[in-house]
C-alpha cells in the first residue's frame, strides 16, 4: 500500500498532465476516481495554480486554471505576455539611463521603442519620470556606437568563429592585431567587454603569466576593427566558458590571476561588500568588524580595496 503523499503526488500530476492536454477537470469525477472528497480535489487545483503562478515569474507566458461555467469544469488557459508592466518599464528605463552604456543615438531609440508599446497615459507618466535623466544624459568619452559590434561578437561566439581584431590599448594607446577565440560578452560599470583567448601569439614574450588559463578581457569600445573569419574553433564541453561563473569572480575587469583574498571590513553595511563581491563569505565576526573571504579574478580588486580607506584592511 503506497504512502498518502505518493497518492497525492500521483493525483496532482495526473490532473496537471490532463490540464496541459487541454482537457476539462470535473471535481466530482476526480473525487470518485481517487476516492477522496471534492474539497481535496479543490486543494489539488489550488496547489497547481500556485505552481503555475511561480512559473509565470520565470516565463513570458501566464497560465491559469479557470472555472468554465458552461461545462462546469476547470480548464487551463495560457496567455502570452510580451509587454512589460508599467512599473517594470519605468525601472528598466531608469537602469538603462543610469548605465550610460550607449551613446544617445543608440540609447534613446531603445527607450522610445519601449515606451511606444504603451498607451498615451502610461507613456506620458514614464516620460515625466525619466525626463530629467534624458535631458542630462551624458555620453561616455569614447562616443562610439556599440550595438552592431556586440551583435557581431555574440554571433561569432555562438558560431565558434575566430576573430581578427585591431585593438587600442588603454595604457599607451598602442594598437595591436590579434587572432582570438571569443567566448563571452559582458557588461560592467559603464562598459561592454569581450572575453577571448588569444590564438596566434608568443605568450612567453607577451605576458607575465603565460600559463594563465583565463581569457583576456577587451573593452569593446576600444576595438578599432573586427573581422569575422571563416575558420571555426572547438571547445570541449568540460572546458566551456561559463559567463555566469566567471562574472561572479571578475568585478573589476582587469587582467590577472584567479585569487583568494581575505580582509577585515569595519564599515556600517556588510551587504555593500557581499553585493559587490558575489563570492564573498563572512568567515569571522567580532566587535572589531567582520572578516571576509572571496575569490576574485584580476588585479582590479587591489585598487578597489585602497579606495575604501580605513574600513577595509587586508
Amino acid at each position: 500500500m503506497g504512502k498518502p503523499t505518493d497518492a497525492k503526488a500521483e493525483r496532482v500530476l495526473s490532473i496537471y498532465s490532463r490540464l496541459l492536454q487541454g482537457k476539462v477537470i470535473y471535481k466530482e469525477e476526480e473525487s470518485l476516481k481517487y476516492d477522496v472528497a471534492q474539497r481535496t480535489i479543490q486543494r489539488d487545483i489550488a496547489d497547481i495554480q500556485c505552481f503555475l503562478q511561480n512559473q509565470s515569474n520565470e516565463r513570458a507566458e501566464i497560465q491559469t486554471i479557470t472555472f468554465d461555467r458552461k461545462t462546469g469544469g476547470y480548464r487551463l488557459e495560457t496567455k502570452i505576455k510580451n509587454d512589460l508592466e508599467p512599473e517594470e518599464l519605468l525601472s528598466v528605463c531608469k537602469i538603462l539611463l543610469e548605465s550610460r552604456a550607449l551613446v544617445k543615438d543608440e540609447m534613446f531609440p531603445v527607450i522610445y521603442k519601449l515606451l511606444g508599446r504603451y498607451d498615451e497615459e502610461e507613456q506620458h507618466f514614464v516620460k515625466e519620470c525619466i525626463r530629467n535623466e534624458l535631458y542630462h544624459y551624458v555620453e561616455l568619452n569614447h562616443h562610439k556606437k556599440l550595438l552592431n559590434n556586440i551583435w557581431v561578437l555574440e554571433r561569432s561566439i555562438k558560431e565558434k568563429r575566430y576573430l581578427e581584431i585591431r585593438y587600442r590599448k588603454m595604457k599607451d594607446r598602442e594598437e595591436v592585431i590579434r587572432k582570438i577565440k571569443p567566448v563571452g560578452v559582458m557588461f560592467s560599470e559603464f562598459y561592454f567587454y569581450l572575453t577571448a583567448y588569444i590564438d596566434d601569439i608568443d605568450k612567453e614574450k607577451a605576458f607575465q603569466n603565460p600559463d594563465d588559463p583565463f581569457p583576456t578581457i577587451y573593452r569593446i569600445d576600444r576595438l578599432e576593427e573586427v573581422r569575422v573569419l571563416q575558420e571555426h574553433f572547438s571547445v570541449p564541453y568540460r572546458d566551456r566558458f561559463e559567463e555566469g561563473e566567471f562574472r561572479k569572480r571578475i568585478q573589476f575587469m582587469y587582467g590577472g590571476k584567479l585569487r583568494k583574498i581575505r580582509f577585515r571590513y569595519t564599515g556600517k553595511s556588510v551587504d555593500f561588500i557581499l553585493d559587490r563581491l558575489p563570492t564573498a563569505q563572512i568567515v569571522q565576526e567580532d566587535e572589531k568588524g567582520v572578516v571576509i573571504q572571496a575569490e576574485v579574478f584580476g588585479d582590479g580588486v587591489d585598487m578597489w580595496m585602497r579606495s575604501q580607506g580605513d574600513i577595509v584592511n587586508i
